[in-house]
């Protein structure tokens, strides 16, 4: 991975020109990933809130867009598959990274399960969320670490 200088994971844009290029991956010291992403709110105009999950964007469920690195909250635009969590509130058509693997604390509690399941955005309740892996085609993107306490170890595809 390329060292990048000026990293700030909780910056995002302002002016809808990215900072970085889209796609980017940083690693901290800490062995965290993180990706930068286009940021979509989607039909359902769902703003990102930091520590939540987001999905990668696919008009309901059409396909992964993987040219655009778009990211959503908006689980009805969503290609099915985890993004990563947010580092900040980014606003529609800004940029701003998300953290796709290692240890992360969630906002939101899973809907169930318990420490070592498998979490995937299918199935999930509300906008932002991932919940308990119940099928063998659902895209797994994380796993429940400490449940109780919201912590996972991602492992979203980049």
């Amino acid at each position: 991975m390329a060292i990048l200088i000026g990293v700030n994971l909780t910056d995002v844009t302002t002016d809808g020109v990215p900072a970085f290029t889209v796609g980017q991956i940083f690693e901290d010291d800490d062995g965290k990933v993180y990706k930068y992403f286009l940021f979509n709110d989607g039909a359902g105009n769902v703003a990102s809130i930091a520590g939540d999950f987001g999905y990668y964007y696919g008009v309901s469920n059409a396909g992964l867009d993987v040219n655009s690195q778009t990211c959503t909250m908006d689980r009805t635009d969503s290609a099915g598959i985890g993004a990563g969590v947010f580092q900040a509130i980014i606003a529609d058509g800004q940029y701003g990274w998300l953290q796709v693997a290692g240890e992360a604390t969630l906002t939101q509690a899973l809907t169930a399960g318990a420490d070592g399941n498998a979490l995937t955005p299918i199935g999930a309740g509300a906008d932002g969320a991932i919940d308990v892996s119940a099928a063998v085609t659902d895209a797994v993107c994380a796993f429940a670490y400490d449940a109780s306490a919201k912590i996972v170890k991602l492992c979203c595809p980049l």
